[in-house]
């Protein structure tokens, strides 16, 4: 069939991205689904710091490439061997499919499934090769997913279905931001109530982990980012505490409104400095979660002898180290119960025709979570 998708010629393209349009809108034509695989008619595409960082080069990937992996929608189609699916269940696109087999998977690891970092890594779907063409030529696909289009092809294990009541458009900030801000919080670091909590970073996936460590009981939230309107809008979401990341005695602030400094610090802008602020502020026995996706050359200079002597944890947390259907439920049933409230992080509505522009917006730090919706 025939698609309109975003597709990204090349990486490093300058900005503003308005004028150098590295995503093209094409029309594609895609495979039906094959052995295992699901098609799926997209309703509404998150904008993620993921998508940027292989527009900007800080996450190479093959192209040219159909960008996209945050995502909700429809069933459309199933593939052979797909009995467990129905057409017209409403489903949340997860970019790291797991095969099932895999050690990590066999330990409850599916975030770190081997066989789908090495698809993803190709630009292949799990179950091999592409799906998508132009002119006759492969496209490679984003994550498995590619969801910057009307429709996808995706693996049943990419696929985690949902309650239809669900609003889609608030559904497919589940498939990124939710996993890996909330997850972070509840599964990485277990963030136990009553601790003290530094959130670095406010994007989509930071203001995520700021609401889960307001779910988990955390006594203290210290929201940081180098933009005031994110924290301002930070504390309407419930950090007790703001601190301007930019200023130069931003760590002494939280150590001063933390005793000390926080029990869990959690970095989400996906940079060195960010990083470097995250443990600075965390506490002596205190734990360092990463969840940013720094571009892969950068270094952060460390101390060793701080892990050994104040008993520090530096973990990384990919996805938020969930198991998706068991974790995507879970969340849902907590948003709509109020808890989660994850509709007050979406910015605006964009449309394929202005996604070059809406990245320069994500660049610019002056947004949250734009939606790209299909009508």
């Amino acid at each position: 069939m025939k698609i309109r998708a975003a597709v990204l010629e090349e990486i490093g393209t300058p900005r503003p991205y308005a004028e150098t349009k590295p995503l093209k809108i094409q029309e594609l034509d895609l495979d039906p689904p094959g052995e295992g695989e699901v098609l799926v008619k997209v309703a509404a595409a998150g904008l993620c710091h993921s998508d940027l960082s292989v527009i900007n080069g800080d996450r190479p990937r093959p192209t040219p490439m159909a960008l996209g992996h945050e995502a909700a929608g429809v069933v459309a189609e199933l593939g052979p061997g797909v009995d467990d699916l129905a057409v017209g269940d409403h489903v949340v696109l997860v970019f790291v499919p797991s095969c099932g087999h895999c050690r990590p998977c066999a330990e409850g690891r599916p975030a770190l499934c081997e066989p789908a970092a090495k698809a993803n890594a190709a630009g292949e779907m799990l179950g091999g090769g592409r799906r998508l063409h132009r002119d006759g030529q492969d496209v490679h696909h984003h994550l498995g997913v590619s969801c910057f289009a009307d429709h996808a092809v995706c693996s049943r294990r990419s696929l985690i279905r949902i309650d239809k009541a669900v609003p889609l458009e608030q559904a497919a900030l589940f498939g990124c931001a939710v996993q890996t801000g909330v997850g972070a919080v509840v599964n990485t670091a277990h963030v136990p109530a009553g601790s003290d909590v530094a959130v670095v970073g406010l994007g989509g996936v930071g203001l995520n982990a700021l609401l889960a460590a307001k779910l988990s009981g955390a006594a203290r939230i210290v929201a940081m980012d180098l933009l005031d309107d994110k924290l301002a809008l930070a504390r309407q979401l419930g950090a007790t505490h703001t601190v301007n990341a930019g200023y130069a005695d931003a760590a002494d602030q939280v150590r001063a409104a933390t005793d000390g400094g926080a029990d869990f610090a959690f970095e989400m802008a996906g940079s060195v400095p960010a990083l470097d602020l995250a443990y600075k502020v965390t506490r002596r026995g205190g734990t360092t979660v990463t969840a940013g996706l720094a571009n892969p050359d950068k270094r952060l200079e460390l101390a060793p002898v701080s892990l050994v002597a104040e008993e520090r944890t530096l973990k990384g947390s990919y996805i938020g180290s969930c198991v998706p259907v068991r974790d995507i439920p879970r969340f849902l049933t907590l948003f709509r119960q109020g808890q989660l409230p994850v509709d007050r992080l979406m910015s605006e509505r964009v449309t394929l025709d202005t996604l070059n522009e809406s990245f320069d917006r994500l660049a610019d730090g002056g947004t949250v979570r734009q939606v790209l919706t299909f009508d």
